[in-house]
């Protein structure tokens, strides 16, 4: 039987659901939907408890956070804003009565439509939403409030939406230091934060602007001494290092100084277009990234064959992975938070499709199978290993 001390917890269109795992990664279990059916973009777990939590929802249902306490069977909503069903059923008693509408004003009324992403610092929960804003709780998601220090930014009149909407997609912290914050905004870039969220500072700096002087072609790609702001993905690696890995909308890019600087490293890729990044849990230097055609070119794996693609050399050097993917006639999408790995030992690394497959590889992408199959498009996929 699969052990629940292991879990791809999977953020779908249609709700969220759970993939149980066996300790030898080699037998699972999917169950759900789970969160009301709703839109679920991201999900997290807290290894210490078993906590779970999931972000999502939209304009039908408003946005909110759900949360489960026993391993994602039962849960409980922090519901942020109010959607049309809430209009419906205020003027509609009947309706109310259908969907057991309390009336129950939302803390942040209309102000966003979705919850997009998800990250645990220390002993606070952190959200960021669709049109771009970082909520805080102290009290495990029960109760939000608005990162203002990030709101009231000088350049936020400048954030401009990208083909999804303006949205606060990736949060990361540095485990040594829970004042330590970054996160990604698409389209408005990277920024960090060294006092807890309380003053940002934006970091999309080139290493090297002269190597891009004359800009990019394309209205996403580097210019301007900065290397474009629509940035898909942030990961930071592991250890007192300081370096940071992003995907973004051109281009894989690595810095070794926090963010304030970042040097291209899609050369060797088969394209400068992706969605997802992730880094080796004990590695600074080993990174997947599953590169697409291109953003107007169908967004499918180069040639219709899938791979993932690893370096263990900071992006100096790339080579596929591909035993067990599929390589004819595949046009799946991965999308940016579709990518994940767990800590065991060797590192297992997944990822989740638009067509609703999750594939899985034991050995750090060597090998690939896989462990679901149709469900809903795929949104994000997390793997929760119990300590």
């Amino acid at each position: 039987m699969p052990d629940p001390t292991l879990q791809l917890l999977v953020g779908t269109t249609k709700g969220a659901f759970i993939i149980d795992g066996a300790p030898d990664r080699r037998a699972w279990s999917v169950r759900g939907p789970y969160c009301d059916g709703s839109p679920i973009n991201h999900m997290i777990g807290d290894p210490a408890t078993g906590t779970i939590w999931a972000g999502g929802g939209g304009e039908w249902s408003g946005a909110g956070v759900w949360r489960s306490e026993d391993g994602g069977h039962t849960w409980t909503l922090a519901k942020l804003t109010t959607g049309q069903a809430d209009e419906w059923a205020a003027a509609d008693p009947g309706f109310a009565a259908q969907i057991g509408w309390t009336g129950e004003p939302a803390p942040f009324e209309k102000r966003f439509g979705q919850v997009w992403s998800l990250g645990r610092i220390a002993d606070k929960l952190y959200a960021g939403t669709k049109p771009a804003l970082l909520l805080v709780s102290d009290d495990d998601g029960r109760t939000w409030s608005e990162v203002k220090g990030l709101s009231d930014h000088p350049s936020a009149a400048e954030w401009n939406p990208g083909a999804a909407g303006l949205v606060l997609h990736t949060i990361v912290a540095d485990p040594a230091d829970p004042d330590a914050l970054w996160i990604g905004i698409s389209s408005a870039g990277v920024f960090a934060s060294t006092d807890g969220g309380v003053t940002w500072e934006r970091r999309n700096d080139l290493a090297d602007p002269a190597a891009y002087a004359l800009g990019s072609q394309h209205p996403a790609g580097p210019r301007d001494g900065q290397t474009g702001h629509c940035v898909h993905h942030l990961e930071l690696a592991p250890g007192a290092t300081g370096v940071l890995y992003q995907q973004n909308h051109w281009g894989t890019w690595r810095s070794a100084d926090g963010g304030r600087t970042w040097s291209e490293i899609t050369a060797g890729l088969p394209s400068t277009f992706g969605f997802p990044l992730l880094v080796h849990p004990r590695d600074p230097q080993t990174i997947w990234t599953l590169p697409l055609n291109g953003d107007m070119a169908g967004r499918f794996p180069p040639d219709a064959a899938a791979a993932v693609w690893r370096s263990s050399d900071g992006g100096t050097t790339w080579e596929a992975q591909r035993a067990g993917l599929p390589q004819q006639s595949c046009y799946f999408t991965v999308l940016r938070q579709g990518m994940c790995g767990d800590r065991l030992e060797p590192a297992g690394v997944y990822f989740g499709t638009n067509s609703g497959s999750v594939f899985a590889s034991r050995d750090e992408g060597r090998t690939w199978d896989e462990v679901a199959r149709h469900l809903p498009t795929i949104l994000a996929v997390e793997a929760l290993s119990r300590r």
